[in-house]
């Protein structure tokens, strides 16, 4: 008896049917399987020979996992470059945040602008440094207070090439005899215009007055200022490991904190401190030869800021730029890393031979020996020039006397070259030669 097309199918026997038709198929999948396994001698077992769940290893497998493999790359260098960048918006914000702005002078100095002298060249800057001997704080244990009042201790008028291609830097001597113009203190009282010694404009008056002092001697017109603090000073010295000089004699200055065996050695930030200030027991214990070993060691300090490739190294950068900001105290227009970045790249060109360090033309003053005076007409030249931005030259004390035959410190006018020549030192020069 035949089944009908519309007969259901015997579920016995089609489940055997359908279990032998699956037999031979799984059968015939594994006698295939093996073949492949000698055929190529691959697999598709996994690593430890049981039957793996990885990807077949095909023609696409090494894109797929190069591309897994840039992923992770891209992530992790977006990553590093999200750190970086916070890291160096932090270092930038905590040194720019260690610059102390001084906006007092700056509202004191636009009081009496009629009065400043006009800048004669575009591009040209002229930036008045000065050493504050305030013994107040961590500064208490190098010598006497003066009260709530503080002296200028070095002063130094920085003049940068509109060209950038030099630098003078010219010391006024703290007991230099100047005209000291009416100042109002810090209770808001004014002074009384006066003929004294240079440094107490600025016990009278702060910088404001200090920098209209300088103006009037010299005429030309100071676009930013700059005060550094004796901790400063030590802290910059450290953060290049020292700077080596070379001693005749040793020293042994209890007032100095200093005492040093004679030869060449290299000075920590403390010693050199020391070194720059001391006067009784280096020398002939002058504020002359005081100031001429302050724009020696300054020269020696900034050559080996740029010889040892601080500028370049962000790990031996990091050290010089905190010690310098935390030691600063500027007028609004450097109160900025960015201004003051802007300020040491232009002067990173500059050769050390052409970073230049002289003493204004002064003597000893007529009616007291102790002060100086200027020696007319060799300063008004020397201001002249600074003023119009035209070059000077300066060689060793020792080698202008030779050449002249006078003054050690007043310009060469009898030199046949068109640029005066001065007394002073430059950057270049190597401090164990003096």
């Amino acid at each position: 008896m035949t089944e009908s097309a519309g007969t259901p199918a015997d579920p016995d026997r089609s489940a055997a049917d359908q279990d032998g038709h699956n037999d031979e198929s799984q059968d015939r999948d594994e006698s295939q399987g093996e073949g492949r396994s000698r055929g190529d001698g691959s697999s598709q077992d996994g690593p430890e020979g049981e039957g793996g769940s990885e990807e077949p290893l095909g023609p696409d497998v090494p894109a797929k996992r190069r591309h897994r493999w840039l992923r992770w790359a891209a992530l992790a260098t977006s990553l590093f470059v999200l750190v970086a960048a916070g890291g160096g918006w932090w270092l930038y914000r905590k040194l720019d945040s260690n610059i102390r702005t001084d906006t007092s002078a700056a509202a004191e100095l636009r009081v009496y602008e009629k009065e400043r002298p006009v800048s004669v060249v575009h591009d040209a800057e002229n930036i008045l440094l000065i050493g504050s001997d305030s013994r107040t704080g961590d500064n208490r244990k190098y010598g006497r207070s003066y009260g709530s009042s503080q002296r200028s201790d070095t002063t130094i008028l920085l003049h940068l090439a509109a060209d950038r291609k030099s630098a003078t830097a010219m010391s006024i001597p703290r007991d230099l005899m100047t005209e000291i113009p009416s100042c109002h203190q810090a209770d808001g009282k004014p002074t009384r215009k006066q003929f004294a010694q240079f440094n107490w404009a600025f016990q009278f008056g702060g910088t404001a007055c200090t920098i209209r002092t300088v103006e009037r001697m010299t005429g030309i017109r100071i676009d930013h200022h700059m005060v550094v603090d004796f901790n400063g000073f030590k802290d910059m010295v450290d953060a290049v490991h020292g700077v080596e000089i070379c001693l005749k004699e040793p020293i042994d200055d209890s007032d100095a904190h200093l005492k040093l065996r004679a030869g060449r050695q290299k000075l920590d930030g403390e010693e050199a401190l020391g070194y720059v200030r001391a006067r009784k027991s280096i020398g002939n214990g002058s504020d002359t030869d005081r100031m001429e070993r302050q724009q020696r060691f300054l020269g020696a300090l900034v050559n080996k800021v740029q010889s040892n490739g601080v500028l370049l190294n962000p790990t031996r950068l990091y050290p010089v730029l905190d010690a310098a900001t935390k030691s600063l105290t500027t007028d609004p227009g450097l109160d900025s890393l960015k201004d003051l970045y802007e300020l040491v790249r232009g002067m990173r060109s500059v050769p050390t031979k052409k970073v230049q360090f002289l003493t204004v033309p002064r003597q000893p003053y007529a009616a007291d020996p102790n002060r100086d005076e200027l020696v007319q007409p060799e300063a008004n030249k020397l201001f002249k020039r600074l003023r119009d931005d035209d070059p000077v030259a300066v060689v060793p004390a020792d080698e202008l006397k030779r050449k002249k035959g006078t003054n050690s410190d007043s310009a060469d006018s009898t030199s046949p070259t068109p640029t005066p020549t001065y007394s002073g030192s430059n950057a270049a020069t190597d401090l164990c030669e003096q």
